[in-house]
């Protein structure tokens, strides 16, 4: 994926960017100043498919298609990782997700792969709440330690338990993409 036009945002397309990030992901206000620092030059850049992908100096943030919700970039989720509601994909479907097919709900709901509300030993799986469709989410990789993708869910997680089939997760932002390995120099 090539770099588009790259553009300034004004302080107030800044503030209202910022707001919207925080509405989206309230769970990381503690770390907002770290991640927009109110002092800092936020930059938007234009990208294929009416995308816009938003930047601090080199760093990648996040992109959103046209005026749907933030999407974080891979880069900021392994910053904060557990910040987002996350997912678990099995084995068998990893190659699939890196090489950029639709994410299954068939490899979630398997055994290795893991819902929220899964797994009562770990607190990180138990303690997240349903999850609605459109709702963010970073998938993990089974026997992996870092997400591997990132992107809104087509069906909600309850529906997920029930039907078994269908795709989970459309188009997701994956590890070795055109946006993870686009150069922002």
């Amino acid at each position: 994926m090539a770099p588009g036009q790259r553009s300034k945002l004004k302080s107030s397309a800044q503030r209202a960017v910022r707001t919207k990030f925080l509405e989206t992901y309230p769970q990381l206000e503690p770390h907002i100043d770290g991640i927009i620092p109110k002092k800092e030059q936020l930059d938007i850049m234009k990208l294929p498919n009416r995308c816009s992908l938003y930047t601090l100096g080199s760093r990648p943030l996040f992109y959103q298609h046209m005026d749907d919700d933030l999407v974080p970039h891979l880069k900021l989720v392994h910053q904060y990782p557990d910040f987002f509601p996350r997912m678990r994909v099995d084995r068998g479907a990893i190659r699939f997700v890196m090489g950029g097919a639709a994410l299954m709900t068939p490899g979630m709901t398997s055994p290795g792969g893991r819902l929220p509300q899964d797994g009562k030993e770990d607190a990180r799986w138990s303690a997240q709440e349903e999850l609605e469709p459109g709702r963010v989410v970073i998938v993990e990789a089974e026997g992996k330690e870092m997400a591997c993708a990132v992107g809104p869910l087509v069906m909600g997680t309850q529906e997920m338990r029930e039907k078994k089939k269908g795709v989970a997760i459309e188009m997701p932002h994956y590890l070795g993409d055109g946006l993870w390995k686009m150069g922002l120099d």
